[in-house]
């Protein structure tokens, strides 16, 4: 869990902005001068749309997963 929030570490060990995380893509849309709100918010729509979509597809999974877990057998 701790990786996949990782901002530190890529920044520091990537050099090409084409090599970028995600979350070091979306830290780009923020500059001094003003924010690009729109652009982030769209761009963080894009970041979390397919998490979203797997959820919605294994949500029958997770629901049974949690709902069998206290059962012994």
């Amino acid at each position: 869990m701790s990786s996949w929030n990782d901002f530190l570490g890529p920044l520091l060990y990537l050099n090409d902005p084409s090599q970028y995380t995600l979350s070091l893509g979306l830290q780009q849309f923020q500059n001094e001068i003003s924010t690009e709100w729109g652009l982030l918010m769209a761009a963080t729509f894009l970041m979390i749309l397919p998490i979203i979509i797997l959820f919605f597809f294994l949500q029958k999974s997770f629901i049974q997963g949690i709902t069998f877990t206290g059962i012994k057998g």
